[in-house]
């Protein structure tokens, strides 16, 4: 659906994308990360068609969005991080407007109009003014906005920003049910967000591309192996002398615990190796009680903050 390859903005001397490449394919809801400054919203500008490139190609169905930016524009809804809204103006009447400046139709408007605001549960509002509205139906508002030509992508930038926990989870609901039919990019900080909507992710970081996978993937190849978590009875010195013998046992990390007179502990294996059986022997036979064991997945904030910074340290 959407193809990158070696795509390249500068600003005067400073690089902002440095030679970027991937792929999005149909039906995907894509996760688009990276710290500040590290060249996403350019990317996202560039996707959308609101600015060029200095280098490289961008295709959205075989298509290159220099030559056919009428088309390519007409595929594509854009949510960005703070809606351009014209607060004057009734839901309705945005609504209407943004449909005109789209190209719809007059006599289609309406139906598309009424369609996108139940689909984004604006309905109720449709009569208000933007100004009166709350952060929520704003941000709805601007999707609706977005989604009204009926596009086959979403770009959505911080769709969330500024919600409470309610309208977040709301918001969450919403983009899985787009992505039913739809191809999302999304980028947000707010990362368990992403986490919960978004099965792959990218991540640029000083305008390349540092990670593109699943975050369990992506967490398998950074701690290099499987992870289980323990809490013991014991201490650290008697679980390390009771664990010294197992043969499947990369490495073991001491944590503190939050539980009084317990130890815990992260015993890391090889990748696709279960090792639980074996540790479980080896404090049994210590006499060592195990009073909590589970996988230790990495979070999206754990890999995100890994290669960032990691990259960080080689530059």
């Amino acid at each position: 659906m959407i193809e990158v390859n070696n795509l390249i903005r500068r600003y005067g001397s400073h690089t902002a994308v440095d030679n970027a490449s991937f792929t999005v394919k149909k039906g995907e809801i894509v996760g688009f990360l990276g710290p500040n400054g590290a060249g996403k919203s350019t990317t996202m500008n560039i996707l959308t068609g609101y600015l060029s490139a200095t280098a490289g190609t961008v295709k959205v169905d075989d298509q290159d969005i220099i030559e056919y930016s009428a088309e390519i524009k007409r595929k594509i809804g854009y949510l960005p991080e703070n809606p351009p809204l014209y607060i004057d103006m009734t839901v309705r009447e945005y609504l209407s407007f943004a449909g005109e400046i789209k190209g719809i139709p007059s006599k289609e408007r309406k139906e598309k109009m009424n369609r996108v605001m139940e689909t984004t549960g604006i309905t109720e509002v449709s009569k208000r003014l933007i100004k009166n509205l709350s952060k929520g139906y704003k941000q709805r508002l601007g999707l609706a906005q977005a989604m009204i030509g009926e596009p086959q992508i979403l770009i959505m930038d911080e769709p969330t920003a500024g919600l409470d926990p309610k309208q977040i989870l709301e918001m969450r609901d919403l983009i899985k049910e787009l992505g039913k039919d739809r191809t999302i990019i999304l980028s947000s900080h707010i990362l368990p967000e992403v986490s919960a909507v978004c099965k792959r992710v990218l991540i640029i970081n000083q305008g390349r591309i540092v990670a593109d996978d699943t975050p369990d993937n992506l967490a398998k190849r950074i701690l290099g192996g499987s992870n289980i978590l323990i809490r013991l009875d014991g201490t650290e010195a008697a679980v390390s002398k009771a664990l010294e013998n197992v043969s499947s046992l990369k490495k073991l990390e001491f944590r503190q615990s939050p539980e009084p007179n317990t130890v815990e502990v992260i015993a890391q294996s090889g990748e696709d190796t279960d090792i639980r059986r074996e540790l479980s022997r080896a404090l049994s036979a210590a006499n060592i009680s195990i009073l909590m064991m589970r996988s230790h997945d990495m979070s999206l904030e754990e890999i995100f903050l890994n290669l960032t910074t990691l990259e960080n340290e080689v530059k």
